[in-house]
């Protein structure tokens, strides 16, 4: 009965087998056929096509080459070397300054030096550029604003008048001061004016004294002499005796008085009628500065950056919150100008005073204009973990105020050359 068994399950196992078999089979590739070949003939055209391109590119090169070893080899006759010339000078037929030279329109490229080489750049930063020295321009005087002369972008001379002011307090003040002057001018003039005259006067007054007191010198000796025989009554003699003494005394006060006026008047007198005279001269002056600077002028050339006041305002130098305008205008050399750099603290070791540098504005890439680092600020900006620098430019003065202008963008090219 086992045997019955065994064959019975063998069949079934071989079953099994045969369909385990058949299915490992199904999943082989199929085994590759003669008509599998076209692959490869695909990577043979490639690879022939791309030897073609290559070696056509290699052809091109090579007759561009020698085009140019052509021309270069005509441009060594007189006409060549001339055209050279021209090219050496930025004389080429479309050049920025092409016709410069002849007067004709032309764009001029700001003169920034030869090129340095690239390895010469040791570092690009991004700033703006404003003025060396910016002048805030307010008058020395507060009051109403009568005529205005200034428009913003004009351009002023040191002196040139900016504005006016009205004068009616300060030439009041004028008239005092001169008055106050005058009176303690003649005061002085009364210690010295009719001095001989005083002393003539003096000595009348004490000649008059001396005889009188010569009369009552008599009538108290004769007193005298009749009291010691009781023929004058006592009050009489003691009366006598009084105005005698009395006129004595006056005598030597007058003797005094001559004294003095002939040696003139006294030191704290002059020097009291003297302090009178420079008080009064000070406050003269002040009062005519005070009206002269009623007439504003400008400080220093250049350009007027901003217009702060109008005709008919109040302006007050120590004006801040109350209102009232305190400057008529901003001014400033605009031939006089920097770039205001923060450069980071990793990269100021790279950065020197006197270091050439290139600067170019963002509005006008094409001008080139040459600088050098004239300062670096001595205290960095921790917010911005930088320090500040600042570059000087080079600006022709026939340039003033035509293309850099203040907090304008500008890029600064740092070279390690002294």
């Amino acid at each position: 009965m086992n045997d019955a068994t065994n064959h019975s399950t063998e069949p079934a196992a071989d079953n099994n087998r045969l369909s385990l078999s058949d299915r490992v089979k199904s999943l082989k590739l199929p085994e590759r056929t003669k008509q599998g070949g076209g692959a490869s003939s695909v990577l043979v055209w490639f690879t022939l096509t791309l030897c073609l391109l290559v070696g056509g590119a290699t052809g091109v090169l090579g007759w561009e080459t020698y085009q140019m070893r052509q021309t270069l080899g005509s441009l060594a006759d007189g006409d060549g070397r001339e055209l050279l010339n021209k090219l050496a000078k930025g004389e080429w037929p479309g050049a920025p300054n092409a016709g410069a030279a002849k007067g004709q329109p032309g764009l001029r490229i700001a003169a920034a030096g030869k090129p340095a080489a690239e390895g010469d750049l040791v570092h690009e930063s991004k700033g703006y550029i404003i003025p060396v020295h910016q002048i805030q321009v307010s008058p020395k005087v507060s009051g109403m604003v009568m005529e205005l002369y200034i428009e913003e972008g004009m351009q002023v001379k040191a002196g040139d008048k900016l504005a006016e002011l009205e004068t009616t307090e300060y030439q009041y003040d004028e008239d005092r001061g001169a008055g106050t002057l005058r009176a303690a001018e003649h005061r002085w003039q009364e210690l010295w004016k009719y001095r001989e005259d005083e002393i003539r006067q003096s000595k009348a007054e004490l000649d008059d004294s001396v005889a009188q007191r010569e009369q009552l010198f008599q009538e108290w000796k004769r007193n005298f002499s009749l009291k010691a025989a009781n023929v004058v009554a006592l009050k009489d003699y003691e009366q006598s005796e009084s105005s005698y003494k009395s006129m004595d005394a006056r005598v030597v006060r007058l003797q005094l008085s001559l004294e003095l006026l002939k040696k003139g008047p006294r030191d704290e007198r002059i020097a009291a009628a003297k302090g009178e005279i420079d008080q009064a001269k000070a406050d003269l002056k002040k009062a005519s500065w005070k009206l002269g600077n009623c007439t504003v002028r400008a400080p220093v050339a250049g350009t007027i950056l901003t217009k702060k006041a109008e005709k008919g305002n109040m302006v007050n130098p120590a004006a801040f919150s109350n209102g009232l305008s305190a400057s008529l205008c901003d001014m400033a050399d605009l031939s006089d100008l920097e770039v205001d750099l923060a450069i980071a603290e990793r990269d100021i070791a790279k950065i020197f005073k006197g270091q050439k540098c290139v600067v170019i504005a963002e509005a006008f890439p094409e001008r080139r204009y040459q600088g050098v680092v004239s300062r670096l600020m001595p205290t960095a900006d921790r917010s911005k973990g930088a320090v500040p620098v600042r570059v000087k430019i080079e600006i022709p003065r026939e340039e003033e105020g035509q293309y850099l202008r203040p907090e304008m963008g500008a890029v600064v090219t740092f070279y390690n050359k002294k």
